[in-house]
């Protein structure tokens, strides 16, 4: 593996640094502390270099993968009589946590292991990575989901819209409102946890206690979707969102779709802004 990685830069393919990886410590020999550099806010060398271009496809297959097995969970969900006969809401709510934690646990070391715009977007506003590599992050996120989405729907085409194809709505007895304030705490809950977990002051103080990433963030999106499911089906990541509604493509999926962009987005930058003003008081620190 060191041997690969050595090739590689010699190659010139790695010229430019990757994201940190999710669930990395931040120091290597050295125990010490030190606070990464922001990273900067355009970085166009980074186009011609090969880790750039693979982060991007290892985005895509994941959110691709997180689509397929989540809309999937809750196709056969919906196939079924009573919540009794199937997973239930439950088991919808392990499918997408569970996925989230396998899938930044493989695509960490690549990516950073987002797997969400809203993600991205709180991690870019936190200068952990340029908005060249955010964009394009969105881009692939988003058109993985699409491509998740539309092969459940090859499976299943008639009972993939009869069902309502897994799209984010808010569901009858919640206003708009309700359904946006859901989105933006879920999503902080997140992203709030995406920061804690990986944060490399963390990581160098508790280096002592052996921290897997994947598992905190797995975990939280878990527990948003046992309490946002009835509300929303919970979006926090408009890239499932988008990808459920392209493929189903009713006017039902696309009346709320704002709220599940909107929504994380706010969501997201919240915790962008709460971990760095008062967590770790980064704007208050002497840059002596």
């Amino acid at each position: 593996m060191a041997e690969n990685k050595e090739e590689d830069v010699n190659l010139g393919a790695n010229k430019y640094r990757e994201t940190q990886p999710l669930g990395t410590a931040a120091q290597t020999e050295n125990k010490d502390y030190v606070e990464p550099p922001p990273a900067p806010l355009f970085e166009p060398g980074e186009l011609s270099s090969w880790s750039f271009y693979r982060a991007g496809i290892a985005e895509f297959m994941a959110t691709f993968l997180f689509l397929y097995i989540t809309i999937l969970t809750v196709m056969g969900l919906k196939r079924s009589d009573s919540l009794c006969s199937s997973v239930g809401i439950q088991g919808v709510a392990w499918a997408f946590g569970g996925m989230i934690f396998a899938l930044v646990y493989c695509t960490a070391g690549i990516s950073g292991g987002h797997i969400n715009p809203a993600v991205t977007f709180g991690l870019f506003l936190a200068r952990k990575l340029s908005l060249t590599r955010a964009v394009f992050y969105m881009v692939m996120q988003c058109l993985g989901a699409i491509c998740g989405a539309g092969v459940v729907k090859g499976f299943m085409k008639g009972p993939y819209q009869r069902l309502g194809g897994g799209a984010n709505v808010v569901n009858p007895g919640y206003t708009k409102g309700d359904g946006l304030g859901a989105e933006i705490i879920g999503t902080f809950v997140l992203v709030y946890t995406v920061f804690s977990a990986t944060d490399a002051k963390r990581n160098a103080r508790d280096s002592h206690v052996p921290i897997l990433a994947p598992l905190p963030i797995g975990f939280a999106v878990f527990l948003v979707h046992l309490a946002t499911i009835p509300i929303t089906g919970t979006g926090i990541n408009p890239a499932r969102s988008l990808g459920a509604a392209i493929i189903f493509n009713k006017k039902q999926a696309w009346d709320d779709h704002w709220i599940f962009w909107v929504g994380p987005f706010i969501g997201a930058a919240l915790a962008a802004v709460y971990h760095q003003i008062i967590i770790r008081a980064i704007p208050f620190k002497s840059k002596a």
